[in-house]
């Protein structure tokens, strides 16, 4: 019999048998009673499930549960059981996943208006049993054709539609008390896992509620968020509008070659709530003298300041841009983070009393010197850029810190317009396996660094949970806070930056921490059919991100 090497964490090595499953390997540790228990592991750095069979030297990494991977996989676990329990009480119904907000999945049902209290309970209840049951989750492997056809015959067009579209041999679909269900990354091993959790009522769809990242192990009181839910709303609107409401039928659109009209309605949505946008400030013109753009990194804040810009100046008025950048402190009396290094993403890293200062003088016609920042010697460079403000004018301010009220405490709130701006994508891969946001921005940043900053993927990826801690610290929690909120995702192009993304991401080799990242990216992308990105307008969002925009940065 075959025999394979194998490493452990510990550094023990080991000879086993060939096609041993990872579950008899860590064998000792899955036994142990431990509240953050095993329930994955990585094999030379890629992440599998406990039945996944070794059959090559390897390195042997136990994933926990309450670590980063772990907690994805809970709640990819959460939605699996969901559609289980969905299609055990209303097999006739077409259960569809649709984004996430706040700690939650929003679901629907198709064609049905809302959902009543007693179907709630009823799904609480199923879930709750399948939880207390305990049943093992198992990951299998069936034909393309089988899996194709089981998808048809219980009615998963959208699962069905995607399969269309590849052409693997080999399935891979997890398996749980009869229930089968296709899922893109390991699902946890077993339901007695999968505590806590909530079914709310949410007109006129329902909430999926799984613990934040913070506190794991309990549910965070409810936090609505209603201009972020009517930002959705709004965007699955513009789905319907565009006919595409899963990847299946974007690639079908885009195989079809019926895609060029599809892309100039997805970029006349954009540009017309733009439009929309500053026909509200117009209305405010009386008082409104600084518009303030926050969000999330890659969400596209550049462009959209620019095509606002130009909208602004058809409603009369003559924009004029300031950049935070430019009121850094001096890197000596700047905050310092855990490591003792100047921390740039907080607040009080801007020199707050001379922006309010500033401002109020730009208000009362005054001119005044703008800093400029050389992020080469960590100073303000000694003279500035004389600015002054005529009656036309109004400022518009881009950073990060715009939504948060500690950034212009002296600017009364009358004088400012607040926009939030994220890629918030309403495109599912089927109806239940959605695309992450946070998927959609870090491929357009890992595209733009490449392109335009000569970042490495793997410079990329490593950076990434840092600066996902400072959005949470710093965006996150103000973007209710908003005037307006503009959805910069544009449903077709994910198959654009595919043909930036894919190459970069195979640079990162199995030896790379980041190694699994980049395999889970390039099996998400391999989804998608390929759009040409001669297709892209020049005044696209997207444009910041790939290249040739007709605005310049």
């Amino acid at each position: 019999m075959k025999e394979v090497n194998i490493k452990l964490e510990s550094g023990e090595k080991q000879t086993i048998s060939y096609g041993t499953r990872v579950k008899e390997i860590l064998s000792k540790l899955l036994s142990e009673k431990t509240e953050n228990p095993v329930i994955a592991a990585r094999i030379n750095n890629e992440l599998v499930s406990l039945s996944f069979k070794i059959e090559i030297n390897s390195d042997v990494e136990p994933v926990r549960l309450y670590s980063t991977p772990g907690i994805r996989l809970f709640r990819r676990t959460l939605s699996f059981i969901l559609a289980k329990a969905s299609v055990t009480l209303f097999p006739e119904r077409h259960l569809v996943i649709s984004h996430s907000l706040g700690d939650s999945y929003y679901y629907y049902y198709n064609g049905q208006e809302g959902i009543t209290d007693k179907d709630i309970a009823l799904l609480q209840n199923e879930m709750l049993r399948i939880v207390e049951t305990g049943s093992d989750i198992e990951r299998r492997v069936i034909s393309y054709n089988e899996a194709l056809n089981f998808f048809k015959k219980v009615n998963q067009p959208a699962t069905a539609l995607l399969l269309k579209y590849r052409n693997e041999s080999k399935i891979p679909i997890y398996y749980c008390g009869g229930f089968i269900d296709i899922s893109y990354e390991p699902l946890l091993p077993n339901t007695a896992l999968l505590k806590p959790f909530e079914i709310y009522n949410y007109a006129p769809g329902f909430l999926l509620r799984y613990p934040n990242r913070k506190e794991p192990q309990k549910l965070a009181p409810f936090k609505d968020f209603p201009s972020l839910f009517a930002v959705y709303k709004e965007y699955k609107a513009w789905g319907k509008i565009l006919n595409v409401n899963c990847l299946g039928k974007l690639n079908e659109l885009s195989e079809n070659r019926e895609i060029k009209p599809f892309i100039r309605v997805a970029e006349a949505l954009h540009n017309k709530k733009i439009s929309q946008i500053a026909d509200n400030i117009a209305e405010k013109r009386e008082h409104v003298r600084a518009i303030l753009v926050a969000g999330p990194s890659s969400s596209g804040k550049t462009t959209f300041t620019k095509k606002l810009s130009i909208q602004l100046r058809v409603m009369g008025f003559n924009p004029v841009s300031i950049s935070l950048d430019n009121y850094y402190l001096p890197n000596v009396d700047a905050p310092v983070d855990e490591h003792g290094k100047p921390d740039f993403e907080v607040l009080y890293s801007l020199n707050i009393e001379l922006l309010n200062k500033h401002l109020l003088q730009l208000f009362e016609g005054k001119e005044v010197e703008i800093p400029i920042f050389d992020f080469i010697t960590g100073l303000p460079k000694e003279s500035g850029t004389p600015l002054q403000l005529t009656k036309r004018n109004i400022l518009l301010i881009e950073g990060i810190h715009g939504l948060n009220p500690g950034l212009t405490p002296q600017v009364k709130d009358d004088l400012k317009y607040n926009i939030y701006i994220s890629a918030l994508t309403q495109l599912n891969l089927d109806d239940h396996n959605r695309i992450p946001t946070t998927d959609n921005r870090l491929i357009r940043r890992m595209v733009r660094d490449h392109q335009f900053r000569g970042n490495s993927a793997e410079i990329t990826l490593n950076m990434w949970p840092s600066v996902r801690r400072g959005e949470e610290k710093n965006i996150f929690r103000f973007q209710d806070q908003a005037d307006s909120v503009f959805n910069s995702a544009l449903d077709y192009e994910l198959a654009v930056l595919k043909i930036y993304a894919t190459p970069i991401l195979r640079t990162i080799k199995p030896e790379n921490e980041v190694y699994n990242e980049a395999i889970r990216l390039l099996s998400f992308l391999d989804n998608f059919s390929s759009i040409p990105p001669q297709h892209v307008p020049d005044d696209s969002i997207l444009r910041e991100f790939i290249g040739e925009s007709a605005f310049s940065y």
